[in-house]
Order: structure tokens, then C-alpha cells, then sequence
């Protein structure tokens, strides 16, 4: 069976348009034999990637570190039967060579070496944030990222995207250490984006150059309404001669230079000349104990400072339950009393000036490069026969279904094994995926299937990305994972996002590009 057969057959309308094919730069053994229909979708125009990357990068991250496993109802529930799908090549095989550390020479080694590739897609559904996996995959600019399609889209936005994509390559707590890369258009095949088929789960996101941060720096009030990038504002104390010079310059006192006044008590003993009375309420028992000691007995004989001069109030009984001040609550003869008590103190008062001014900072970024040249990029490859051993790469989070979690989300894992036919799962019209068995729960979503995977080099060939995740034999535990198989449609997908060029969203004075 044509595994596009059954999609490409379900009207929308009227015709499907056609894929039209970028000149071919990459190098392959095999070309296309079907043209696909594309879907692509903008996620950020320069302008608008300076929002994207401030949204993450400000406070030093937060957000990444508020982020969850993306779970997007992508489990099969129930016991499943493996294999038995429909997962073909559709023409002859294919493959584009990886780059980074092509030319370092295989040895054999006892662990496995994760790919620097691999790393965390963070986006928002609504105000919240979550992440996926993906992967840095060979692009003729450098700027490709390999992820699962619903870890991109969702046919029930507006836009038709998820909101603030970016790709964190080598993330960890918070950290970026190659720099956050802010997606710039998605590519996958239109069931997948418009009719939600799971055999089309996969999608290759340009990214622009990725940014880091460089530090800060006080600018003027002026270049800080102008700024683009994460700023903020700050009070600090000056000297009186820098806040006259500040007022010197703006003609007096402004919003960004003031001087404040406050004033100052101390207790002195009751017969300091020149002293101020200054009174207090407190509680009767405070009252008492006060006056009990002889030489404060003119505590009490100080006009309206305590009972007997000053009567009790009496009030009704919501306001006697709701008080929450010090004075004495008493019922009388049914009348609700509240009886208050104050004691004098002898006080010199004093006033100090303190002088301010609002400092404006903004935080720099520098040009991290491109996303290949920091991380390098997998090689891709396509209409490969069912059966061979791959590595799996992703960062699962989410508890097994029995409620036991094994996973953080916060480094990465792999699993390792030969691939098989799916069984179909109708629920996400999945009938031409691939499987492999692995335990990897929610988060994993996106990570990249890599065919003959060199530890040394930590590069290989995606021939997949992870799909789905369930529990074949229903004993609550995550025990398979599903890819899309790969095929000369995706191929072409692929292939048309490839050879496109992104550019960088920093400029040479730290600031992010401003224009459309």
C-alpha cells in the first residue's frame, strides 16, 4: 500500500496543491518520486523573534524553568499489538551526510555519547509554557531543527502555530550554553497540519542565528524607551551633589532624580528639655504593666491618655467581633464595649533627606552564529527498510501511567533497539508509522531516531522522530514509541526547508533587529 494514498485522497475543498521543489544543494542518492503537499508556517518575522527571544531569555530564563512536558494527548492507551502496519518505502532510499564531527575517526567506546544536536523545543499554549525534543539536522545554512509536527502545530490556533518557538540545543536548568535559536517558519505535509494524520508527524523549523547573552549595561532614558531587548529600571541612592547637578541639567526635580524627606524619633527620658510627647495604644495588660512602675505613674495622669479619661466604646456586635486593634472588648449589661488604652513617652524628632535617581538598564545579547556551526547537524535519510537498530533521543518528564517517575525531563536519554511496523492507532490516523520498544515517557516528543549512530562522532542519520508513546501490554508502564516512517515525501519536505536562509536578530550594538 502507498502510504500517502489514503491522505492525499481527502478532499479539502478542491485540489491539493502541490509541493514546488527548491534547486537541489544537498547532497543525496535518490530524488523524490511523488510531490507532496507542503504546509508551511511563519513563527516569527525578525521583529517579531525579538519578542520571542525576550520572552525567554529575561530573568535570567525563568520561563524555560516554568516549562512542562508537552503531552498533547499523544499516548495510545490499552494494550496494543506491535507491529502489523503499513510503514513502506515509496521509491528508493536516500541519504543527505551529516556535519560537525564528520572527520573525527570512529572508535569504539563503552558509553554512549549523547549528540550535542539534541536539545529542548520550547513553546506557549495560551500563558503556558512547555517543551518538546528535537534535533539540529544538515541544512545548506546551517539552521534546520527536526521535530515531531505536534510539537509545531495546532490546527485549532488561529495561525495555525504554536506560539514563542524556539530551540534550546544542549538545554539544561535553565541554561542555554549554545545560545537560543527563535524559529523562524515550519514545513510539514498538510494532513498533518490540517487534518492532524499522525503518519505525517514530523515538521523542520528554520531558525534564526541564535543569541546569548552578553551582559548589561546603564544606557540613557532616551536609548532605553528605544531598546528592544529585555530592560529594566532601578532606584538608587545619590550623593546631594550628584541629585543638584541632576536638577541643574532638567531644571528641577523629575521622575528620574528626587529627594526624599523622613522623619525620625527617638525615645528620650521623660524629663529631656525640649522634648515632643508623643502617645500610643496598646493593650490594657501593656497599660498596666506601664504604669505599675512608680516612676511612670504620670503615664495615667496625662489628659486623655487612658481610662478613666478616655470612655470605652460601645459598639454593635459585628463591629465587637471584627475588630482587630488592641483595645480591651468587653461585654456590659449586654452592651458591646471596646475600652482603649495609650501611654505617653518623651520623643526628639529629627528629619533626614535622602537623594534618588532612576538608573535605566538593558540587557545585551551577542550574535550566537548559526545553529550547525555551534552543534553541527545530523544527516537525514529516508526510504530505509523497517528492521534496522536506531538510537532514540529525547527528554522525558511525565510519570508512567501507574504513577511512577523515573524521568526529570532535565537531561537527556536514549533508548536503543531495531524498529518494527506499528500496529495503526486510529485515533491519530496512524497507520504507516514505525515502532521501536523504549520507555521514554511525555517530553520525548520530537526527539530524533538516528540510523547508524557513531558514538565517537555523535552524529548519524534521523530517520524519524518520536510520535506517540503507550503501553502495549497494559501493565501501566511506557514500553514502545512510534516515528512517522520516513519517505520520499518527507524527504522533500524536508529538502524544500533545507535550502532556506534565515539570518541573525542581534545587532553590532547587543540590541535584537528592529525591522519586519
Amino acid at each position: 500500500m502507498n502510504t500517502r494514498v489514503k491522505r492525499l485522497a481527502l478532499p479539502l475543498g478542491g485540489a491539493l496543491a502541490a509541493t514546488s521543489m527548491i534547486g537541489a544543494t544537498l547532497v543525496s542518492s535518490a530524488s523524490a518520486t511523488t510531490a507532496p503537499t507542503k504546509k508551511t508556517v511563519s513563527l516569527a518575522s525578525s521583529s517579531g523573534a525579538q519578542k520571542v527571544a525576550d520572552y525567554w531569555s529575561s530573568n535570567r530564563g525563568a520561563n524555560f524553568k516554568a516549562a512542562a512536558q508537552y503531552t498533547s494527548d499523544s499516548q495510545v492507551s490499552g494494550k496494543v499489538k506491535l507491529g502489523g502496519g503499513d510503514a513502506a518505502p515509496d521509491g528508493k532510499s536516500g541519504t543527505v551526510p551529516p556535519t560537525g564531527l564528520e572527520k573525527v575517526t570512529p572508535t569504539k567506546v563503552k558509553n554512549v555519547n549523547l549528540p550535542k544536536t539534541i536539545g529542548k523545543v520550547f513553546f506557549t499554549v495560551g500563558d503556558k509554557e512547555y517543551w518538546c525534543s528535537g534535533s539540529s539536522v544538515q541544512s545548506k545554512y546551517r539552521n534546520l531543527v527536526a521535530t515531531a509536527g505536534h510539537c509545531v502545530f495546532d490546527e485549532g490556533l488561529q495561525a495555525g502555530a504554536l506560539d514563542n518557538w524556539v530551540f534550546v540545543p544542549g538545554y539544561y536548568q535553565g541554561k542555554a550554553p549554545w545560545g537560543i535559536y527563535v524559529g523562524k517558519a515550519a514545513y510539514t505535509h498538510y494532513d498533518l497540519a490540517v487534518y492532524e494524520d499522525f503518519d505525517s508527524d514530523y515538521a523542520f523549523v528554520t531558525v534564526y542565528n541564535g543569541i546569548a547573552y552578553s551582559g548589561e549595561k546603564v544606557v540613557s532614558k532616551d536609548a532605553y524607551e528605544k531598546w528592544q531587548g529585555y530592560k529594566y529600571a532601578k532606584d538608587v541612592e545619590i550623593t546631594e551633589a550628584e541629585y543638584k547637578k541632576c536638577v541643574d541639567e532638567h531644571g528641577g526635580e523629575t521622575v528620574d532624580c528626587w529627594a526624599k524627606t523622613t522623619g525620625s524619633e527617638i525615645v528620650v527620658p521623660w524629663a529631656t528639655p525640649g522634648a515632643d510627647t508623643a502617645t500610643k495604644e496598646v493593650t490594657k495588660e501593656e497599660y498596666d504593666k506601664a504604669v505599675a512602675i512608680p516612676q511612670n505613674a504620670n503615664f495615667h495622669q496625662a489628659k486623655n491618655l487612658s481610662y478613666p479619661e478616655v470612655p470605652a466604646d460601645i459598639v454593635d456586635e459585628a463591629t465587637y467581633k471584627a475588630y482587630p486593634g488592641p483595645g480591651y472588648k468587653k461585654i456590659v449589661d449586654g452592651a458591646f464595649t471596646i475600652q482603649h488604652y495609650f501611654i505617653a513617652y518623651k520623643v526628639k524628632k529629627s528629619s533626614t533627606t535622602k537623594y534618588f535617581k532612576t538608573v535605566f538598564i538593558v540587557e545585551l545579547y551577542k550574535d550566537a552564529g548559526r545553529l550547525g556551526d555551534n552543534v553541527g547537524g545530523q544527516g537525514f535519510t529516508w526510504n530505509q527498510k523497517v528492521g534496522q537498530p536506531v538510537f532514540v533521543f529525547g527528554y522525558p518528564a511525565a510519570p508512567h501511567p501507574d504513577g511512577d517517575k523515573p524521568f526529570t525531563g532535565v537531561t537527556p536519554k536514549w533508548c536503543y533497539g531495531k524498529t518494527f511496523a506499528a500496529k495503526p492507532a486510529a485515533k491519530f490516523k496512524a497507520e504507516a508509522q514505525i515502532g521501536l520498544k523504549c520507555s521514554m515517557t511525555a517530553g520525548s516528543s520530537g526527539g530524533p531516531w538516528i540510523l547508524k549512530y557513531s558514538s565517537t562522532k555523535r552524529l548519524g542519520y534521523i530517520n524519524g522522530v518520536t510520535s506517540l508513546i503507550g503501553d502495549a501490554d497494559g501493565n501501566g508502564r511506557i514500553d514502545f514509541s512510534t516515528s512517522p516512517y520516513f519517505d520520499s515525501e518527507t524527504y522533500a519536505i524536508y529538502k524544500s526547508a533545507a535550502n532556506l536562509w534565515s539570518g541573525k536578530i542581534v545587532t553590532a550594538d547587543g540590541d535584537l533587529v528592529t525591522k519586519a
